[in-house]
């Protein structure tokens, strides 16, 4: 089975909560930020992700409260990087102990640290950050060696009884065939999941590193071919829709980022409004204009944070889409 049992579980039994309930729109996976400071400047990231004061953090309350609000079964906790916030012990505790599951996603710099203080959890992953190999990812880090501590730190945490998984970036000079010389090396060590998804447009940042719709077809086209024999996160439908096979709305509202902002709308990568309660943004946001991709910033945007719960949302409408999904997480 691709994931913890109760992942599935949790899942089905929120979609169905909703539904009885009536409910058209609800998250799924909530991504939360408790704070903006990072040890890295990465290419690829917002500046208000590594210019983040520490002071300026979330509060552990506030962290647990945007847990309730959103009801989600899954919590993202990203940043900024992780690791650095002072309350990541208490709070991993206190949104276990409300029997979500956790993705704990790091550059892996300070993860030794973090093992010290955490025990493994069957409801904890750590996603550690690679965009390809040592020389590459350490490009796109402006850092060297982070690669090498990267892939040090996973192998401890599978030494530790960890879930260790990782996360892919795949921007314009991306070369596929070292993607595939990395997947080969985090398989060998044991890797429990990979996730891939392409580059995205943040308003802040240069475009010249970020993928057009058909660059993104193109490449995972091949990034598709991988997935038959490594052990991916991405589901199948949605890498199916990466490489231009089929089509889906955006589901806006299947990922709710919460910041130490507030509220983030629309979405994870559009930042127009921050929201100060969640009543404010859930009822403030104009769902219906960004579930249509008619914005400007949203024509090239082919982000799992987006699509990967349009694949949930449309699921029901095709049988033949149900037996691929369940076995690819049944038997894979």
């Amino acid at each position: 089975m691709r994931f913890p049992a109760h992942i599935t579980s949790d899942m089905l039994k929120w979609q169905a909560k909703n539904w009885l309930k009536g409910n058209k729109r609800f998250p799924v996976v909530l991504m939360l930020e408790p704070l903006h400071t990072c040890n890295l400047a990465c290419l690829g990231c917002s500046p208000e992700r590594y210019n983040g004061d520490l002071k300026d953090r979330m509060s552990l309350a506030e962290c647990l409260q945007a847990v309730d609000e959103s009801g989600a079964p899954v919590v993202s906790i990203c940043g900024g990087e992780p690791t650095i916030y002072p309350e990541l012990t208490e709070l991993i505790a206190g949104t276990i102990a409300r029997k979500r599951h956790i993705y704990l996603c790091t550059n892996g710099i300070l993860l030794d640290r973090f093992f010290k203080k955490n025990t493994p959890h069957e409801r904890l992953s750590i996603n550690v950050h690679l965009d390809g190999m040592a020389k590459t990812h350490d490009l796109i880090v402006d850092r060297v060696g982070v690669f090498d501590t990267a892939i040090e730190m996973i192998k401890l945490g599978k030494s530790l009884g960890h879930r260790m998984c990782t996360n892919t970036t795949i921007y314009r000079e991306t070369a596929m065939d070292e993607i595939e010389e990395m997947l080969e090396m985090l398989d060998s060590i044991g890797v429990d999941g990979m996730l891939l998804s392409p580059g995205y447009h943040y308003e802040v940042l240069p475009e010249k590193h970020f993928l057009y719709r058909e660059e993104v077809n193109t490449k995972f086209k091949r990034v598709l071919e991988l997935s038959k024999r490594y052990r991916f996160y991405s589901t199948p439908l949605f890498l199916e829709f990466a490489a231009g096979l089929r089509d889906y709305p955006c589901t806006p509202w299947g990922n709710v980022t919460r910041t130490p902002k507030g509220w983030k709308g629309p979405c994870y990568l559009i930042g127009e409004k921050y929201f100060e309660t969640w009543d404010a943004f859930w009822n403030g946001v104009d769902w219906p204009y960004w579930e249509s991709r008619q914005d400007h910033r949203c024509q090239d945007c082919l982000m799992h944070s987006g699509f990967e719960a349009s694949v949930v949302r449309k699921l029901g409408e095709s049988g033949s889409d149900v037996w691929k999904l369940a076995k690819w997480n049944f038997l894979g």
